[in-house]
């Protein structure tokens, strides 16, 4: 992806960033604003699965690991951004990835789906602080998206996929490029006046 934009004269660049690492991802926002002189939007779209299975069979070390990635690394990541529209460009939007699970009970995923529901409530608080200074903060909810993290379900749980595009009135999972364009217009001003939700990008999952 950044070839292509740098082959269109574009500006790109990347830094590998551990979301559990706060001081990586403080160093991932000062890159973007030593590259472009500034930050107007964000995309903290990052996660870490657990492994599937009820919530008592969870180790300590697993479930922390989850809410360090899922809950504390978002954190951290919004607090470096809103930091870095204020000194910059003064306004901006911030988009978190959350997750359809985050709506419903999750027994098979109950770390993660409380992390990312506790992601909701932190998008909320932050699109209510921030908002006056013009900063818009908004979550989106994927459902099934054909990634390496439901590979990796699917793997754990075979047949997973198939039940869950069952329930899915779409019928499919969603390839991931469909998630980017609901991220892309959130943080776009063509939702100007769209902060503090939670938008499911589900099939209908959730309806």
């Amino acid at each position: 992806m950044g070839e292509a934009v740098r082959a269109a004269g574009g500006t790109a660049d990347h830094v590998r960033c551990d979301l559990a690492d706060p001081a990586s991802v403080r160093a991932a926002v000062d890159r973007a604003v030593e590259l472009y002189g500034r930050l107007d939007v964000a995309f903290n779209n990052a996660a870490a699965i657990q492994r599937p299975g009820p919530m008592d069979q969870l180790t300590e070390a697993e479930f922390d690991h989850v809410l360090a990635v899922d809950l504390k690394g978002p954190w951290v990541a919004m607090n470096a951004e809103i930091a870095a529209i204020r000194a910059t460009a003064g306004s901006g939007a911030i988009v978190n990835t959350s997750s359809v699970g985050s709506l419903m009970g999750n027994p098979a995923l109950p770390a993660y789906g409380a992390a990312k529901r506790a992601l909701n409530s932190l998008t909320a608080s932050a699109a209510m602080t921030y908002g006056p200074e013009g900063i818009r903060v908004n979550a989106i909810a994927p459902g099934t998206t054909m990634t390496e993290m439901i590979d990796a379900w699917e793997e754990a749980t075979p047949g997973i996929v198939d039940r869950l595009n069952a329930q899915t009135p779409l019928g499919r999972g969603a390839d991931p490029a469909e998630i980017a364009e609901a991220a892309a217009w959130l943080l776009s001003d063509r939702a100007s006046y769209v902060t503090g939700t939670v938008l499911r990008v589900d099939g209908g999952m959730r309806s």
